[in-house]
């Protein structure tokens, strides 16, 4: 994972390389969703969920938009699952649909290839360049898209601070600290990072693409929605994993052959949209997804049903909203300008 001429490098390249090196990366040679992959997603759970990102992208349609074309751009779009549910869903609404176009954002070929296939047939295309996108007013999703960009680590040890790098000393990669000035940090943040805080986790590709969405829809209209891993916590702490087979593993093993995420700090994102001019809103997937009506949505898909095929749908819709599974670890989260509020799914 490493270029010839480093032996040491910074925890974020160290994961971008990891998962999204040419011909080495994770992301860029392995099928990692489903049963067969390393780890499984909403949209792979249950159609219904991807039905009620659908209903919700629809009703901001009419809202703000209705009879006016637009794009609806989903971000990492994974195996393809929830934007190949959204276009069905779409089909069923003539003049929404006319007046959509369906992009995914997406810098990995094989998964692109993946998509493809699924997505055959359909009215959909693929940028990997957000400034190739027509300027209309857009939806831009992310169902699990945040956790999966590089973050860089910086931990204060006897009142001083430093940053995580990655070193490899013959074949066994660890971690290696190196002193930081954290004032360069905040100056390149724009606001105070570091009070009352022992650790930091922060993804500046995150910071970035989160401006560059801002500059998109303060131009064109628009919002942006975002449903990941998420915490409420103000103090971090560090939250890297990797995953493989459905199991956590340590970031430096299996590197390569794994997954690398962390979860979003919502406090955090909530400094950084400030410092955009942007508005946030965030809810819970489970109060998000009751709000917009999944248990109703999952009735009459089972009132037809065998028993078995009943106790499948509520026991996959249970996986989604449940406390204890991916009903409060996983969060919806809505950034907006000022004049575009929308509070469907968020009261």
């Amino acid at each position: 994972m490493f270029d010839k001429k480093d032996h040491i490098i910074p925890l974020d390249r160290f994961i971008d390389n990891a998962l999204y090196h040419p011909s080495k990366g994770y992301y860029m040679k392995k099928k990692s969703f489903g049963k067969s992959g390393d780890f499984i997603t909403s949209p792979n759970i249950s159609i219904i969920f991807s039905e009620m990102i659908f209903i919700w992208v629809i009703s901001y349609w009419k809202h703000f938009y209705t009879n006016k074309k637009i794009n609806i751009v989903e971000l990492g779009a994974g195996n393809g699952e929830m934007m190949h549910q959204i276009i069905i869903s779409s089909k069923k609404f003539s003049n929404f649909y006319k007046n959509c176009e369906f992009i995914i954002f997406e810098k990995s070929k094989k998964l692109i290839q993946v998509q493809k296939k699924r997505l055959k047939g359909l009215k959909v295309k693929w940028s990997k360049k957000l400034n190739k996108i027509a300027n209309k007013p857009t939806i831009f999703l992310g169902n699990e898209f945040l956790d999966a960009l590089p973050v860089k680590h910086y931990l204060k040890i006897n009142d001083k601070w430093y940053e995580r790098y990655v070193e490899k000393v013959k074949g066994i990669y660890r971690f290696k600290n190196i002193n930081c000035d954290i004032k360069k940090l905040e100056k390149k943040l724009n606001f105070n990072v570091s009070k009352n805080q022992k650790f930091l986790e922060i993804s500046f590709d995150g910071i970035k693409l989160l401006k560059e969405l801002n500059n998109f829809i303060t131009k064109n209209g628009g919002s942006i929605l975002f449903i990941d891993y998420a915490y409420l916590n103000r103090r971090m702490f560090d939250t890297l994993q990797g995953v493989k087979n459905h199991r956590k593993i340590d970031i430096l093993s299996e590197v390569g052959n794994a997954d690398i995420s962390h979860l979003i700090n919502i406090p955090f994102l909530k400094k950084v949209a400030k410092e955009q001019k942007l508005e946030i809103s965030y809810k819970s997937q489970r109060e998000f997804l009751l709000n917009l009506g999944i248990l109703q949505r999952a009735d009459i898909l089972a009132s037809k049903k065998s028993f078995l095929e009943k106790a499948n749908i509520y026991y996959r819709i249970n996986r989604l909203i449940d406390k204890k599974q991916m009903g409060d670890l996983f969060k919806v989260i809505h950034f907006y300008k000022k004049n575009n509020k929308f509070k469907l799914g968020f009261k």
